[in-house]
């Protein structure tokens, strides 16, 4: 699936409340990044055994550079994790874009 085929988020309410609190990052922003261009997609292999995962590399409404851990569930983009990206992620973000 790709983005453009995405029906929305699936939110979990647990993963709302830990990127907030853990990172500072609100929901609203995270679903930014999936809107905003230019963004950086790319499998994220390492994370998860048990189904595919994606980062994705992009920017809120406000510029702020968000590295975003999310997979595909009934259409829908379901968000695991979301954080300011790290030195190697905005590198590769300026690279690639």
């Amino acid at each position: 699936m790709n983005l453009d085929e995405v029906f929305g988020f699936d939110w979990d309410e647990a993963n709302i409340l830990k990127n907030w609190e853990k990172h500072k990052v609100k929901h609203t922003e995270a679903e930014e990044v999936f809107v905003n261009k230019p963004r950086v997609v790319f499998k994220d292999e390492k994370r998860s055994s048990t189904e595919v995962r994606q980062q994705i590399l992009g920017l809120t409404n406000q510029k702020r550079k968000l590295s975003v851990i999310f997979t595909f569930r009934a259409g829908k983009v379901r968000v695991i994790s979301a954080r300011d990206m790290n030195r190697k992620e905005r590198f590769l973000y300026e690279k690639k874009t």
